[in-house]
C-alpha cells in the first residue's frame, strides 16, 4: 500500500503550560476500502536528531457499534510529549460501516501492519509499537497480539500485526456468555476471546479496570491475568474500587484520567519507551483549569 499525502498538520503546545515536546498532528490513510478510506491521526513529538521513535496506537471503545478515534487524545497528546509517537486510528463500525466485530478486529491489525511497513519513513521504531485501547478498542488491541486466523485479505500477511506491550483500559477480553458481546458474534464465540487464545509469547500487558464494572465484569480480566501468568507472560492488573466502565476517560472522571494515565506511564518506562520526566500532574492541572 502506497502511503497518501498528509490531509492536516498543526503543530501546538497545549495551553496552560509548557510541554517537553511539541507536537504535530497529522492525519494519514492507512486502509483503502469501497466505502472509503480509513484514517489515522498521528501525534508526532518534534524531537532533534533522526532517531526513530517508539509508537503506541490506541483503538477506541464503543462496542463495535460506534465511537470516536478522539477518545484517547488527551493521552495521546502527553506521551507524544514525552518522546512517543501516539496513533489513534479510525475503523469500521456497525453504525458508520454495519460491520461486524470481525471487521474491527481486521482494520486493527490492518493499522497494525501500517505502521509496520511505512514506520521506519514515518519516523518509528517498528520494534516498539505498543497496542492500546478502552472496552472494544482494548478488545481489538488484544487481538492483534492474540487472534491469529481472522486478517484482511489485501493485508501483507508475513507482516504480524503483534505489538511489542499491551495497555487495555476495561478491555473485553471474553466473547462468551462469561465475558461480553456473545450475542454479536453468535455462534463464533471464541474466535475473537482474547482470553481464549492465550499462549506462550504473548507481550508483557497492563490492564486498568474498574472492579464495579458492570459492562465487562472484572472477574473476566482478573481470570485473562491467571491464565497469562500460567502460560509464563507478563501481565499486570490494577484494580479500581467502586469503578465502573469507562472510568479512565477525563470527561467522566478526571480524577481516574490521571491515575490510569499515571499507570500508563509508569509501565511504559519500564520499557524505555518515554523520555524526559513525568510532568502528569501540570498537565493534568492545565486540564482542570479549562474544565
Amino acid at each position: 500500500m502506497k502511503i497518501f499525502c498528509v490531509l492536516a498538520f498543526v503543530i501546538y503546545t497545549l495551553p496552560g503550560f509548557a510541554q517537553k515536546y511539541s507536537v504535530e498532528k497529522r492525519n494519514q490513510v492507512y486502509k483503502e476500502l469501497d466505502g472509503g478510506n480509513l484514517e489515522m491521526t498521528l501525534y508526532i513529538p518534534q524531537v532533534p536528531g533522526k532517531e526513530k521513535l517508539p509508537a503506541i496506537v490506541f483503538f477506541f471503545g464503543g462496542g463495535w457499534v460506534g465511537g470516536t478515534p478522539t477518545q484517547f487524545q488527551l493521552q495521546a497528546e502527553y506521551l507524544a510529549s514525552r518522546g512517543m509517537i501516539a496513533v489513534c486510528p479510525n475503523y469500521r463500525t456497525k453504525k458508520s460501516h454495519n460491520t461486524t466485530p470481525f471487521e474491527c478486529v481486521k482494520d486493527a491489525k490492518s493499522a497494525m501492519r501500517f505502521l509496520k511497513i511505512n514506520g521506519t519513513e514515518m519516523g518509528i521504531d517498528t520494534g516498539k509499537i505498543v497496542a492500546a485501547g478502552g472496552s472494544a478498542g482494548g478488545h481489538l488491541a488484544a487481538c492483534t497480539a492474540l487472534i491469529d486466523d481472522i486478517n484482511e485479505q489485501s493485508d501483507n500477511l508475513s507482516i504480524s500485526a503483534k505489538p511489542f506491550a499491551l495497555v487495555l483500559f476495561n478491555p473485553v477480553v471474553d466473547t462468551g456468555k462469561r465475558g461480553y458481546g456473545q450475542e454479536k458474534v453468535a455462534g463464533r464465540e471464541f474466535e475473537i476471546s482474547p482470553v481464549h487464545h492465550i499462549t506462550s509469547g504473548v507481550p508483557p500487558t497492563l490492564i486498568l479496570h474498574g472492579k464495579s464494572d458492570t459492562t465487562v465484569p472484572y472477574e473476566n480480566v482478573v481470570r485473562f491475568k491467571q491464565i497469562m501468568k500460567q502460560a509464563g507472560n507478563e501481565c499486570t492488573l490494577h484494580g479500581y474500587k467502586h469503578q465502573n466502565h469507562g472510568f479512565f476517560n477525563f470527561n467522566k472522571n478526571p480524577k481516574y484520567f490521571k491515575k490510569t494515565l499515571q499507570k500508563t506511564e509508569t509501565f511504559l518506562e519500564k520499557y524505555n519507551l518515554l523520555k524526559g520526566e513525568s510532568w502528569i500532574k501540570k498537565y493534568y492541572r492545565g486540564l482542570k483549569d479549562k474544565l
